[in-house]
């Protein structure tokens, strides 16, 4: 087993997230609307960690929003014309740009992960993997506010330029 310790509180960077889109605009807006294929490229520094990751069908992908310099309080989120507050959105600009996606796992080659279901821009900042669990992951009364009504609305399940500055 490896321990590793540390005492710095930031978040950092353990690995890049590659994907076939280089411009926010056009790209899936969630991975559910993604069958775009990445490879997460974990450091060999941490690639320890990923021992047993291959009997997981799917995993949580954490990273940086790193192409967002600001952000808004309130925003008009991707899949509806009204605005709502940053933390009710999965908008990018937030005052931490940490996003998250949910990816099937194709493939595992020493610290590579293959995966599908990508949405997130070329070069992008991986700050943890974790495995998906329904069980852990999956609320059966859950309710989802606003998205109701914008969930089946099928004209916005990719960006456009509304967060690039």
């Amino acid at each position: 087993m490896t321990t590793v310790q540390s005492d710095d509180p930031n978040l950092r960077s353990i690995g890049t997230i590659h994907s076939p889109h280089t411009d926010q605009e056009g790209m899936p807006i969630q991975g559910a609307f993604s069958d775009s294929m990445g490879v997460v490229q974990v450091d060999p520094a941490y690639a320890d960690g990923l021992l047993d990751v291959d009997g997981f069908s799917h995993l949580v992908l954490l990273y940086q929003f790193h192409e967002a310099d600001s952000y808004d309080l309130q925003t008009e989120p991707f899949m509806e014309d009204d605005v709502h507050g940053v933390f009710a959105t999965r908008a990018p600009r937030r005052p931490n740009p940490i996003g998250m996606s949910v990816v099937e796992l194709e493939n595992v080659s020493g610290n590579t992960l293959f995966v599908s279901g990508i949405d997130v821009i070329d070069g992008t900042p991986l700050i943890d993997v974790k495995p998906f669990v329904p069980e852990f992951n999956g609320v059966d009364d859950a309710t989802i506010g606003w998205l109701e009504d914008a969930i089946g609305n099928e004209r916005r399940r990719t960006a456009d330029d509304r967060f690039v500055e």
